[in-house]
């Protein structure tokens, strides 16, 4: 229980400070835990960065609020631009939820930064939440998952 509790606080940190990094933290775990508790602590590890990027997500959501961001957001350009992403992404939920779970399990682009955007234009949060979930549990469990069969197989020892 204290594993878990610990991988989900650490996973929620690593989403709030980029300095953190869940999978190093992962790998660390994955070398003494059994590859029956991979899907559970990949799971923990998904919830707890969840967690954190929501807080970005709603980072990104009021952002456009903030007096010096709209100064910034004035020019004709860059509503423009604005303009088009919010279209794409209202538009073709499939394919922002594809975007929004490939850099959740590749990392590019970075889900940091894609968390921040999709509260920004507007994403629908259960689509951020669900796609994001996903990727963050496949990438962990790939991360752990590989830890644990390298220690069963006496690569790391």
């Amino acid at each position: 229980m204290i594993l878990l509790l610990s991988t989900f606080g650490v996973c929620c940190i690593s989403a709030l400070v980029p300095l953190v990094n869940a999978e190093a933290y992962l790998a660390g775990i994955g070398v003494i835990v059994d590859s029956s508790d991979v899907w559970a602590l990949s799971v923990v590890a998904a919830l707890g960065q969840m967690t954190g990027k929501a807080v970005w997500y709603q980072v990104g959501r009021s952002s456009l609020q903030w007096p010096w961001v709209r100064r910034k957001t004035q020019s004709a350009r860059w509503q423009q631009r604005y303009q088009t992403w919010q279209d794409r992404t209202q538009g073709h939920p499939g394919l922002t939820g594809l975007l929004v779970f490939t850099s959740a399990i590749v990392g590019f682009p970075p889900f940091a930064i894609v968390s921040v955007l999709a509260g920004q234009l507007r994403v629908p949060f259960w689509l951020f939440l669900t796609t994001g979930l996903v990727g963050r549990t496949a990438r962990f469990a790939t991360v752990l998952g590989g830890m644990t069969a390298l220690v069963e197989h006496g690569v790391i020892t």
